[in-house]
């Protein structure tokens, strides 16, 4: 399968003093972290199945769906202020979409914290290999990233000092593992509604392991092998206290 990412989109970042450690503690003492595991899902599948955009739609769809309510309740629950994401599923994401740079690849997706949409092209890629649980994290990572912009997070790393290029990238890349590892959250929480395989779990991280930032290409989204890490470190634990990237050594977030 071929992978083609992108991550938030419509960054303003200024630089001003070195920035580790991390000190704000809207990125290292999150309430989101308080909130506890999130509840399992009664949500169900929707079938998907090679070469049918029409199902992949649907089921892209589908999944929002059930996040919105999965972290719409858990947010209540933790009297934290939620709202929902726009979705918009796209055969061309537009050019300049959200003041970032689009990818040609075929299949790409965005969320844009401006206007909380997220934003997903399908391609001829992903549809000739209609993997559910790829398009199932590719759809709850964004979500990470919405959960972000909706406790702050978002805003804290925009503000975020950084000394240098080098600094910039770890932050981003600290900002994009989280995002990986809510993901691996919610697919603990849909596993037994959704029916979830070991074999389909283990093939996620090895397609994981062999994504991650491309070879000469600025490091904004980490190795295959961080995102797979805290993909896995979502899953096994269920609760967004483990996502804490921000207090994690740099060696985690490579």
């Amino acid at each position: 399968m071929i992978i083609a990412m992108a991550g938030a989109a419509g960054l303003f970042l200024t630089g001003t003093a070195n920035a580790y450690p991390v000190k704000d503690p809207t990125l290292t003492k999150n309430a989101l972290y308080d909130t506890g595991r999130l509840a399992a899902s009664k949500c169900a599948e929707p079938p998907i199945r090679n070469n049918d955009r029409t199902l992949a739609k649907r089921y892209i769809a589908a999944v929002t769906n059930c996040l919105n309510t999965s972290w719409g309740a858990h947010f209540k629950a933790a009297g934290l202020p939620f709202g929902k994401p726009r979705l918009q599923i796209v055969n061309k994401v537009p050019a300049g979409y959200c003041d970032s740079e689009v990818s040609k690849e075929q299949s790409q997706a965005y969320y844009c914290p401006a206007s909380r949409t997220i934003m997903i092209q399908i391609g001829n890629d992903w549809l000739a290999d209609a993997d559910d649980l790829w398009l199932l994290h590719v759809t709850g990572m964004l979500y990470g990233a919405h959960l972000a912009n909706l406790t702050g997070i978002e805003k804290a790393f925009e503000k975020a000092p950084y000394a240098n290029k080098s600094e910039l990238n770890e932050q981003l890349r600290r900002l994009n593992l989280q995002d990986d590892c809510m993901g691996g959250v919610f697919i603990r929480s849909v596993w037994s509604s959704f029916g979830g395989k070991t074999g389909e779990w283990n093939e996620l991280l090895r397609t994981l392991r062999d994504s991650g930032d491309a070879k000469g290409q600025p490091r904004t989204f980490g190795k295959g092998t961080s995102r797979a890490a805290w993909t896995k470190l979502g899953f096994s634990t269920g609760d967004p206290a483990s996502c804490n990237t921000w207090t994690a050594t740099p060696a985690r977030v490579a």
